[in-house]
């Protein structure tokens, strides 16, 4: 089997109304995707692709070094493309990486003919789960703040996850004490900053809301801090979760020899794909350290679901996105006990379904 064609289609549409983090708004949604053709008619399905930009433009830099290959080859061809001096180490261009490296294991799983998730490991078909949500939004108060969380928890949701960092500490401590009352005490509730924090500045959040027993802290600080995750891992007893934002198994390596994050945030569209996630996952499970991965749940439900220190599933819900069902042909729900499966189809379900998408498409 040999690779003859890479070819990416990106499409983007606006959100019904904007929603923020600590530091950053949204006001559009959308996927790209890069499929790579072989001799056989097997085609593999990568996301995290663009048409435009450093990730189109790398993409096309790569494609003359994937035709010919053998696309089941994903080591060869990772250290083939991952050249630092060049392109690489971190960044968009690993992230275009990242793209074709997941199209790379979704074609290995459709000829093995297995869904992704069986083919490395298969430790659960049931990943537990949480919803994503609690964003900022205007005229979105605690009541509004209450209403959402509380009705995740209603549709069986047992874990919930909400955003801080945008508004002074005390008032973020209100939400925070609101989304408790809401979800109630047995519901773990997670709280993410994406970075917003100083140091000093997540250690004054942690105290004022350590009471309302958070399962964990994620990102309160910038990615490369590594020194100021070991001051708030000093400072409380809420656990740090990070990740999301660190690349390779070299940053991975780094950031675990703080000894200040136990449960890793690592997302297969930015680390290097599922080549490098792999790796995360053995290094972490060799410390002890538990993995809950970032984003897109079409792909992570594979990863986490396959490896033993799976800890648990990033979710995003209908209303975050108007094209919420309409993307793939495989659309990831709730279980009843508040679990997700993955798809049982060859691969990773990852199909576009064009007749939604269309209107969409960027050229």
């Amino acid at each position: 089997m040999r690779i003859t064609g890479v070819r990416v289609e990106s499409y983007k549409w606006p959100r019904k109304r904007p929603i923020s983090n600590g530091l950053h708004t949204y006001t559009h949604s959308g996927v790209g995707f890069v499929f790579i053709d072989t001799d056989e008619g097997v085609t593999g399905i990568g996301i995290g692709a663009t048409k435009r930009g450093v990730v189109g433009d790398a993409i096309a830099h790569f494609t003359p070094q994937l035709i010919g290959e053998d696309p089941i080859n994903v080591e060869r061809i990772w250290h083939k493309l991952w050249v630092p001096k060049l392109v690489g180490r971190r960044g968009l261009t690993t992230r275009a990486i990242s793209a074709i490296d997941i199209a790379l294991w979704d074609l290995r799983a459709k000829v093995a003919g297995m869904p992704l998730y069986r083919m490395l490991g298969g430790f659960r078909s049931r990943m537990p789960t949480y919803i994503a949500g609690g964003y900022y939004e205007d005229g979105k108060g605690l009541k509004e703040l209450q209403e959402e969380l509380g009705g995740h928890v209603e549709a069986g949701a047992k874990a919930v996850k909400m955003k801080i960092g945008a508004v002074p500490i005390r008032e973020d401590a209100a939400r925070v004490k609101a989304a408790r009352e809401a979800v109630g005490p047995d519901v773990k509730l997670m709280i993410d900053a994406n970075c917003a924090y100083r140091w000093y500045e997540a250690v004054q959040l942690a105290e004022r809301v350590a009471e309302y027993d958070p399962f964990w802290f994620e990102e309160p600080i910038a990615p490369d801090d590594y020194e100021g995750h070991k001051r708030i891992a000093e400072k409380t007893t809420i656990p740090v979760a990070t990740g999301e934002n660190e690349y390779t198994r070299y940053g991975f390596r780094d950031l675990i020899a703080t000894g200040s994050v136990p449960i890793l945030n690592p997302d297969a569209m930015v680390l290097g794909g599922v080549t490098e996630y792999l790796k995360v996952a053995a290094l972490a499970q060799a410390h002890d350290l538990d993995i809950a991965p970032h984003g897109a749940q079409e792909v992570h439900i594979h990863l986490v679901s396959a490896i033993a220190n799976g800890l648990i599933l990033e979710f995003y819900p209908k209303y975050m996105d108007p094209m919420w069902g309409s993307v793939y042909t495989e659309t990831l729900t709730l279980n009843d006990d508040g679990t997700v499966s993955p798809p049982e189809v060859p691969g990773i379900g990852l199909e576009p379904r064009y007749e939604t998408l269309a209107p969409y498409r960027e050229e």
